[in-house]
Parts: C-alpha cells; structure tokens; sequence
C-alpha cells in the first residue's frame, strides 16, 4: 500500500463539478492499494497517519492532526501503484482489483473516523478534480508492507 500524505493548508475533490470531498487544514492522502494488501497494511497506515507529528509546534514537525484539529481526505489513486520500468506506457499490473481496492481505501477512511478525525473522501474509480493548497511544501511518500511502514 502507497500513501502520499500532503500536507495541506484546504483540499477538495470534485466529481463532474460536484465537490464530493473538503478539508480545511490538514492532510490530503493519494492512496494505491496493491496486490497482496490487507487489513494489516490499512491499519498501519492508519495508525502511523493519525499519529505523524508534521505540524509545525514548538519545532517544524511537532504536532499531529489531532493536535491541530485537522481534517484528511482521502482520495484513492491507483497510477500510484504503477511501475515506469519498461516502455514509455506505465504499467499498472501490481494495483489490486478493484473491488479489493475500494473495500481497502473505505477502510482506511473508516479507521481514521474510528480515532476521531474528521475524514472526506473522494469518489472511487470516477474522474476527479483535486484542487489543494500545499502548506510548505510538506509530502511524504509512506509505504506498508506486510502489516507494517517501511
């Protein structure tokens, strides 16, 4: 499982105009769920996103979302699972199926619910439009791997 986590100032997610998703500040999460990926690997990342200390405090990365109050959206993106190895045409044969994928990202949004933060989505194998405001910059790319971050 692949998350990117962007730090942001707002973030939405719109679906032929309609906004199906919106934060203030907080986190947007690109998500791709690989094959193989389970329960373990959206509870790690759950877990190490709801505790992740990249909000400027006392230092630069001293307070995690529940400190600020931030909201996440969560937007699924299965071209994060691809491999440029061979060719010029990306390859997309380590994505999961997609039913697989859909249950898994609904999940990961569910666990962060479940700690208490205010989570939107966006909508899972539509054409979306995600307009953010990257706050300082500030992206992570976050791996898990057998039920664990690597």
């Amino acid at each position: 499982m692949r998350t990117i986590i962007q730090r942001v100032e707002r973030a939405e997610v719109r679906v032929d105009e309609e906004v199906v998703g919106r934060i203030g500040r907080g986190a947007l999460l690109l998500v791709a769920i690989v094959q193989g990926d389970g329960e373990p690997e959206v509870r790690a990342t759950a877990e190490k996103v709801g505790k992740l200390r990249f909000f400027p405090g006392r230092t630069p990365m001293d307070l995690n979302l529940h400190d600020i109050g931030g909201g996440v959206l969560v937007v699924s993106q299965f071209t994060l699972a691809g491999t440029l190895k061979k060719g010029n045409r990306p390859e997309f044969t380590n994505a999961a199926a997609p039913a697989d994928a859909e249950r898994l990202y609904l999940r990961l949004a569910e666990l962060l619910r479940e700690q208490g933060l205010v989570v939107a989505t966006g909508r899972f194998r539509a054409a979306m439009d995600v307009e953010l405001v990257n706050d300082g910059p500030v992206t992570f790319v976050l791996d898990a791997v057998a039920g664990a971050v690597v």
